[in-house]
């Protein structure tokens, strides 16, 4: 069965890539919570971050690389970083991955967090990302 990520990271499918280094990839999610809402996947395939003891520790340093960039691009306040690990928890796509949420003053705590912002521009997002 083809895996959506793994096609990402072959290439075969275009993302808004924001980072990359040789563990890992960041791209936007297409249906983000907030502007920037961005995921950190590992390059190697793993279902979830639970399946193998080493794959945050492999992908650690992209995340922090991503939250460093989006926090100085945007103007995040803050960074929501969670994972979802199986079906129950949310996890729609099962290759690991990390959320990094920027979180913005007028939407503060895990309250705001699921509140989605309405007319995110991933186009104009990603431009102010990686220009």
């Amino acid at each position: 069965m083809s895996c959506l990520f793994c096609s990402i990271v072959a290439g075969e499918i275009p993302s808004k890539l924001v980072y990359e280094d040789d563990a890992a990839l960041a791209f936007l999610d297409i249906n983000p919570w907030h502007a920037g809402h961005t995921l950190v996947i590992p390059k190697e395939h793993v279902e979830t971050v639970l399946e193998d003891s080493s794959i945050l520790a492999e992908i650690a340093p992209a995340i922090v690389a991503t939250a460093a960039l989006l926090t100085a691009k945007l103007g995040a306040d803050g960074m929501n970083v969670l994972s979802n690990a199986g079906g129950v928890s949310g996890q729609e796509v099962f290759h690991a991955h990390v959320h990094l949420i920027p979180r913005y003053a007028n939407l503060p705590g895990i309250a705001g967090m699921s509140m989605r912002e309405d007319g995110i521009d991933l186009n104009e997002i990603h431009a102010r990302i990686v220009n």
